[in-house]
């Protein structure tokens, strides 16, 4: 069984900033930035506080209760904006409800008390959730997680809740079989054919509660992966090449696209890169498809990867200043000091429905990454033009655990408490 250091909670001493402080007050700024009301940010703050339980009241001058795989400082909690033309933003949250338990095994009943406590309160269903949960919370449960949720938060409304969970639970060697057994149960027998080739699968989703189309999503890790490549997995109608193609450029910071036919050749080599995979009910092919770049492994510090989502948002006719008012929310740290409180970009294309850009926010409630020196600020970041790892039609056998990207970073008590 795969261990990690187990929940105790220090004592806080009166004044002592604890992680629900810090947590929560990000939390209320950044619906205040988004429009929520008090009323509204005030409950999702609560719901989020009680999945933690007592983890809520560490406080931050003591190290992470574990090395969670959701952020490279070990904050069990990061933030999202996503973004539409002509639409307002949606604010999410992403928590990890088991973060402090000892190991996989009690962390996955952690997170599935949680959720069935949000069902409870909001008036959904577990079933989907309920029928494949032998797979992913074996005895001996293995990983870097066992369940992370996300709130859709929405004005007024009861949240779109998202449930992740991880196909190695197993081991890494059997992830494909999870996941295509999911699928099968779920109603998608066809769906695990519909996947791109596949150097592992980190998560596979669920969405429960207040949907229009409920989706299943399975997330598939591409190391190396080019421009040619990032157009080659799309198996949704809608994604557009030429958007992906303009998309993975300005994210990657890679090089200028050099258009339809051109050599666009120059790979990832650090963190890789993810796609999403939607399933809708009665799909015979994806609905959706998302490119996720993880950008703070390609920039010098937040103020390059401010820069690019800038560039992104705008070309797309989004005004970014909801972006920078959200990182202000989260942080008074300058951009230029550090890298990381953007994490992720990502290109969510979905069946009839304007493309949408999301940008993964971290917390850093325990440490703010330096910036990446060896990167000159302005300077394309680090990429190779060598052959792609996977070729055509190849499904790769192999697959790599979801913790290979492991963060490499320790815990420092001179993080950002603004």
């Amino acid at each position: 069984m795969t261990s990690r250091p187990g929940p105790d909670i220090p004592a806080t001493s009166t004044g002592e900033t604890t992680l629900g402080d810090h947590v929560l007050g990000q939390l209320r700024r950044l619906g205040a930035v988004v429009g929520l009301s008090e009323a509204d940010t005030e409950l999702y703050g609560q719901v989020l506080l009680d999945s933690l339980t007592g983890a809520a009241h560490r406080p931050l001058s003591q190290p992470p209760a574990s090395p969670t795989f959701l952020s490279d400082d070990h904050t069990p909690v990061e933030f999202s904006l996503a973004s539409t033309p002509g639409a307002a933003p949606a604010l999410r949250v992403l928590v990890e409800p088991g973060w402090a338990h000892a190991d996989m095994g009690d962390s996955g009943r952690a997170g599935l008390e949680a959720i069935r406590a949000m069902a409870a309160r909001w008036g959904f269903s577990t079933a989907p959730l309920d029928t494949v949960a032998d797979l992913f919370f074996p005895a001996g449960a293995q990983g870097p997680l066992a369940l992370w949720y996300a709130l859709d938060l929405r004005v007024g409304r009861v949240p779109g809740v998202k449930v992740y969970l991880n196909p190695s639970a197993s081991g890494p060697e059997h992830a494909a079989r999870t996941v295509h057994e999911a699928l099968r149960r779920l109603g998608y027998g066809q769906a695990f054919e519909q996947l791109p080739p596949a150097v592992g699968y980190p998560f596979l989703a669920l969405d429960l509660g207040a949907w229009k189309s409920p989706r299943v999503k399975v997330y598939v890790r591409h190391p190396r992966m080019s421009a040619d490549d990032a157009c080659a997995l799309s198996r949704t109608a809608d994604a557009a090449a030429l958007d992906i193609r303009a998309f993975f450029h300005a994210a990657a910071g890679s090089f200028a696209s050099s258009g339809r036919g051109g050599d666009d050749t120059l790979r990832l080599v650090r963190r890789p890169a993810l796609t999403c995979h939607s399933f809708t009910e009665g799909d015979s092919t994806p609905s959706g498809f998302t490119l996720h770049i993880p950008v703070r492994d390609y920039v010098r510090d937040d103020e390059e990867a401010l820069a690019r989502a800038t560039a992104l948002l705008t070309r797309a006719g989004i005004d970014p200043a909801l972006l920078h008012r959200s990182l202000g929310a989260l942080t008074q740290r300058p951009l230029a000091d550090g890298v990381g409180l953007i994490a992720y970009l990502a290109l969510v294309s979905e069946r009839g429905r304007p493309p949408r850009f999301t940008a993964y926010l971290s917390s850093e409630a325990y440490r703010v990454r330096p910036p990446q020196e060896q990167y000159p600020r302005g300077t394309w970041m680090s990429a190779q033009r060598t052959r792609s790892v996977l070729g055509p039609g190849d499904r790769a056998t192999g697959h790599v655990s979801p913790y290979t990207a492991q963060k490499e970073v320790t815990w420092s008590p001179t993080a950002s408490r603004s």
